[in-house]
Order: structure tokens, then C-alpha cells, then sequence
């Protein structure tokens, strides 16, 4: 499902992608819990796609968001850490 929403991004079908990326969200928040990096990884890619339609503020809070779970959940200098500051400097 991730790399059919991943496809729909690189056709710019953002709505599709932002759809199917709610759903795996919703599916590993209930089967992974809401803290698990893959769990993360699908806010990081549902903020994407926010970027990308002009959604800056809803884009902007989900990474917020992320990058404190990332802190909390791999600490503050982890690599995943420090992707999500970066991606919130570009959102």
C-alpha cells in the first residue's frame, strides 16, 4: 500500500495518496501502536503530501508532531530525529 501511495506522489495524484496514506496511517496506528517508526514514517509521508497540495498548515503540525515522537520515542540525535527538524525547516 505505502509504495501504491508513494507512486500516486510521483504522478502527482496527491488526493489519492493523501487518502491511501490516512488508511495505512489509521492501520498501523491500530496494529503497530501510534509510536512505532513505521507508524511515523506514514505521518512523515500523509505531511508530504500536505506539502505538496498547499496544505502548509496541517503539513506543518503533523510534522511537529512527528519529530516529537521521533525525540521521544529514538532521542533527540537520532537519524530519524534529525530528519524530521529537517523536514519541519522545509515545511
Amino acid at each position: 500500500m505505502s509504495n501504491l501511495a508513494l507512486t500516486y506522489s510521483k504522478q502527482e495524484k496527491y488526493e489519492e495518496a493523501e487518502q491511501l496514506n490516512l488508511n495505512i496511517l489509521d492501520l498501523r496506528k491500530r496494529v503497530l501502536g501510534p509510536e512505532h517508526p513505521d507508524t511515523l514514517t506514514s505521518m512523515k509521508n500523509i505531511a508530504f503530501t500536505y506539502s505538496k497540495q498547499g496544505k502548509h498548515e496541517e503539513a506543518e503540525e503533523l510534522v511537529l508532531k512527528t519529530l516529537d515522537l521521533h525525540k521521544k520515542v529514538l532521542g533527540p540525535e537520532h537519524l530519524d530525529s534529525l530528519t524530521s527538524t529537517g523536514n519541519l525547516a522545509r515545511t
